[in-house]
């Protein structure tokens, strides 16, 4: 029945289910997630008397099960150790809330451990949604054969994946049932979506035996959101649907396809409307000509019927030896005929017509422009930046709209300077107090501004907080080649990174009406 029921399952997933989780989401909610243990002892000698899990929700708060922490709020003899995933070391913490009835308590460290907090999902998920266990089971601690020192070492946690079956109160409060398998020494964890966001906290399993379906609990959010509150603690929240990297450039290539089908139906527009006003031109000059070859021809006419009456009447001035009206006459005569055949061969033909046609397209193309020249659009001015959740990737909580003051020459808000490389402004923050690259990109001509965050461990930013401090930021505006030579630097930091981030936050710029007076 176990295997079976795994196997419909994991078929489910396949055919039916949401996509598997991005690696990079899961690592970097496990950088929060710290081993709590109950210690014991007598003087510099302490032992593990028993150990849970818990996750950071500030840089220096936890999250577990209250009886994960039980023994040690009633004994006074007992301590709590906080030990770390990665980087950094053990310290104590002390207990600062404690919610026997929904099974939760707050620990707060006694020395800085700077650890990363997890978001929380701000909607409930729906049924069979995948989620993941993170935490410290004891089994496997027992497997890999560590003894009672190698729990105060920092150690990555264990993931395991499942999926909800369901909201369900459970020992008087309320809990998310799954079936992402979790042991003793989960108690306390998070159970996360597949961007890393917390859903509920690990609390128990259901009694079970070899031959039945395992499922376990979690208490939700809704006793989790209150309990943090009523203790002075606000959450980082997320409410946004989980969304993967790949969905979102999908969505991107579709989104570039329709605007370069738009941009060539525009140019077929353009296309057709200069082939209309050409064949509009040949039309007008077409009639012109026919107008002209008409004219010749009337003038021809007139003008052969003029020699025509003049020759008779010098015939007629010949006949009565009238020599002066033979004279004047003969000469009307031979001038009308030779205007008659001026206007015959000087009528336009047929061929000039597209010779007028391309002529007055190059007067067209040459004519002086009236006014001053158009002159290039400058990229500067006071912005409003605002989050498109549509194009965005949102792991956190993200700011939804900030000012961005731009110069010509790369700098942001009067202080921050952005490198050019390959006609591209960036800027790559490495802080020293978060655990977090931010490459933050700028486009002035499409006035877009792209924040892509990379949540690291602590081994990754020492690295990279090495690399950084070989080299100095140019203050704003330095002019020169100071802009390209951070473009060049910030490369060395560039190339360490992952191949993908865990959050892509995309903001289109548009002007400042308040700035601009407008």
């Amino acid at each position: 029945m176990k295997p079976f029921l795994r196997l419909v399952i994991l078929l489910l997933a396949l055919l039916g289910g949401p996509a598997l989780a991005d690696p990079g989401d899961i690592d970097a909610a496990s950088r929060g997630v710290v081993r709590v243990i109950v210690v014991g002892g007598e003087g510099e000698e302490v032992y593990p008397v028993s150990h849970g899990s818990g996750f950071a929700v500030d840089a220096e708060t936890i999250v577990t099960n209250a009886h994960v922490v039980s023994e040690a709020v009633n004994d006074p003899d007992l301590a709590i150790g906080l030990v770390p995933s990665s980087g950094g070391n053990a310290v104590y913490g002390r207990v600062i809330a404690v919610s026997p009835r929904n099974d939760l308590a707050l620990v707060r460290t006694t020395h800085p451990m700077r650890l990363p907090p997890l978001t929380i999902a701000g909607n409930a998920p729906a049924n069979s949604t995948a989620v993941l266990a993170i935490g410290y089971p004891m089994n496997v601690d027992q497997a890999q054969g560590l003894g009672e020192e190698d729990l105060f070492r920092a150690q990555p946690p264990v993931t395991s994946q499942g999926f909800l079956s369901g909201r369900r109160p459970s020992r008087d409060f309320d809990t998310l049932l799954h079936t992402a398998p979790i042991a003793r020494g989960n108690s306390g964890g998070p159970l996360v979506d597949q961007c890393g966001r917390v859903v509920g906290v690990n609390s128990f399993g259901a009694e079970s035996n070899a031959t039945e379906a395992e499922f376990f609990f979690a208490v939700t959010m809704r006793e989790l959101l209150p309990f943090l509150r009523a203790n002075g603690i606000t959450p980082q929240m997320n409410s946004l649907p989980c969304r993967s990297l790949d969905e979102l450039e999908e969505a991107e290539r579709q989104r570039a396809e329709r605007q370069m089908l738009t941009a060539q139906r525009e140019a077929q527009a353009a296309e057709q409307e200069a082939a209309r006003q050409s064949d509009d031109l040949r039309a007008q000059v077409a009639f012109e000509v026919l107008d002209e070859r008409a004219a010749g021809l009337f003038a021809a006419f007139i003008l052969l019927l003029i020699a025509g009456a003049a020759g008779a009447y010098a015939a007629h001035a010949h006949r009565q030896q009238n020599l002066r009206h033979r004279a004047l006459a003969g000469s009307v005569a031979l001038m009308a005929l030779a205007a008659a055949l001026i206007a015959w061969f000087t009528r336009p033909a047929y061929a000039d017509i597209q010779e007028r046609v391309e002529e007055r397209l190059r007067e067209q193309m040459d004519s002086p422009q009236t006014g001053p020249l158009p002159q290039p659009a400058s990229t500067a001015g006071n912005l409003t930046c605002t989050l498109d959740t549509g194009r965005s990737r949102i792991i956190g909580e993200p700011v939804a709209e900030f000012p961005l003051r731009w110069t010509e020459a790369g700098c942001v808000n009067g202080r921050t300077q952005y490198g050019a490389t390959g006609g591209e402004w960036s800027r790559v923050f490495v802080p020293g107090d978060e655990d977090t690259v931010s490459v933050n990109r700028y486009d002035p001509q499409a006035r877009e501004y792209v924040v892509e965050r990379y949540l690291l461990d602590r081994t990754a930013m020492d690295e990279l907080r090495s690399v950084r401090a070989e080299f100095q930021a140019p203050a704003c505006n330095a002019g020169g080649t100071a802009a390209t030579d951070l473009g060049d630097r910030q490369q060395a930091i560039l190339t360490m990174l992952p191949d993908r981030p865990n959050e892509r936050l995309v903001y289109t710029c548009s002007e400042d009406s308040a700035a601009t007076g407008e």
